[in-house]
């Protein structure tokens, strides 16, 4: 057990290099033009890379935490699948290239480190899907994340139970089907790709035996990171309510992106920790200004003015993001129910 707790804070200690390296004396609020200025200053290719390799370190913790027993086991799907999640939105700055100084080291740290191993598009095709079809399109019909949502039943008029099954939905039936699908595909890409997925059950298997394998990679690859995953889509946008806008990109940006827990400090600690890391928390930031690292964005959050929506909760309550969207979803009754009020911000 205490050689599981070391392997896992050395990995720790590994990412940390990165963020010292980028956050040191950094502004508390700053214009985006200062902000990529500052990151520029600092970009190289080295503390990127420790940052990956300190996150498969502390993979490889929970792989050997994982035969420990039960307990254990469950612990260890918990970590892994926070570990995948972290991994993707790590990925997701090098798509955007602020992950590292060229746009070589960007792709292959991407491409190897997290795309390969997990099964995931080439780094190409997530570059195109994200970059060119999802931001400047974010909420429109044209938006690949949009049509995601509404495949898995978040359409206007949809029940309450098929609301539900689509607020969970990578655990339904179709769901992991379309994960297990999904992962298929990408394999039938090439041989290398499959290679990479294959040395990774196989080191997980030499590390951590049958328990590592199972709770260290089918479970949380097939189950909760794509929960994970599929959670941060729902908080990013008021995807069936935007406020359309011309303008600026932040001012566009304000009418269709939300922001969680903007006062509940304890909660976005917990979001940023487990399922919304690297940023994501700060979508909005993200979205109005998509060339500032995450080291940066909180600085340039405060000097934005705030999004139309920042629930004050996830799942419950007039301010919270699922109620949001179901008044979205929901057309007013034919009985002439009064119209329905959109909810701004908890003070």
């Amino acid at each position: 057990m205490l050689t599981c707790l070391v392997v896992i804070a050395a990995g720790i200690v590994l990412r940390q290099i990165d963020r010292y390296h980028f956050a040191r004396s950094r502004p508390r609020v700053a214009s985006a033009r200062e902000l990529i200025a500052l990151q520029r200053a600092r970009a190289n290719d080295w503390t990127p890379a420790l940052l990956l390799v300190g996150q498969w370190v502390q993979i490889a913790g929970w792989w050997l935490l994982a035969g420990h027993g039960p307990v254990a086991a469950v612990v260890a799907v918990v970590g892994v699948a926070v570990q995948f999640r972290h991994l993707q939105e790590v990925s997701h700055f090098a798509v955007h290239g602020v992950l590292a100084r060229s746009a070589r080291v960007n792709r292959v740290l991407a491409e190897a480190l997290v795309h390969l191993p997990l099964g995931l598009v080439p780094v190409a095709v997530r570059r195109r899907r994200h970059v060119r079809d999802h931001h400047p399109n974010a909420t429109l019909a044209a938006d690949p994340n949009l049509a995601e949502l509404r495949d898995a039943g978040l359409v206007p008029g949809a029940s309450r139970l098929r609301f539900v099954l689509a607020l969970l939905f990578p655990l339904t039936p179709r769901g992991i089907r379309a994960t297990v699908t999904g992962i298929a595909a990408n394999l039938r890409r090439s041989p290398g790709r499959a290679a990479v997925v294959a040395a990774v059950l196989a080191a997980a298997f030499l590390v951590g035996g049958p328990a590592a394998l199972v709770c260290g990679v089918l479970v949380p690859r097939l189950l909760l990171y794509p929960l994970l995953a599929w959670g941060s889509l729902i908080v990013e946008h008021t995807w069936f309510d935007p406020e359309p806008r011309t303008g600026s990109p932040a001012w566009v940006e304000a009418g269709r992106c939300m922001r969680l827990y903007p006062y509940q400090r304890l909660l976005a600690a917990l979001a940023v920790v487990v399922w919304l890391p690297y940023g994501d928390l700060y979508h909005y930031a993200h979205s109005a200004h998509s060339s500032v690292r995450w080291n940066y964005l909180s600085a340039l959050e405060r000097h934005l003015a705030p999004p139309h929506f920042m629930p004050a909760a996830l799942l419950w309550g007039p301010g919270s993001v699922v109620r949001q969207h179901w008044a979205a979803l929901t057309p007013p009754s034919a009985a002439g129910a009064a119209p329905r009020r959109r909810v701004t911000r908890a003070a």
